[in-house]
């Protein structure tokens, strides 16, 4: 299950991540968003849990949660928007 996380603190790592959500089930993937230019945080991320259930309970226990002094939002992701052709 594809999880977003957003209002994470700037100074997050992906393996600070991956240990964030490691304890709610086994971490596929994690996918810092980060700016192209300076290589900085967006302040999002796309975490892979490797089964639904694992992904509910991360969820439930991490939306809404002060992380950081930052207060975290955690859904389930929704696939991209297919990008139409531009005349």
């Amino acid at each position: 299950m594809k999880l977003f996380v957003g209002s994470l603190p700037f100074d997050i790592t992906e393996p600070e991540l991956v240990t964030l959500f490691g304890t709610y089930g086994s971490v596929v993937a994690a996918n810092l968003v980060t700016d192209h230019f300076s290589g900085r945080s967006k302040g999002f991320a796309f975490v892979e849990m490797s089964t639904r259930s694992e992904g509910h309970k991360a969820m439930e226990d991490l939306n809404g949660k002060v992380y950081k002094h930052r207060t975290l939002v955690c859904n389930e992701a929704k696939p991209p928007k297919k990008k139409g052709r531009r005349f």
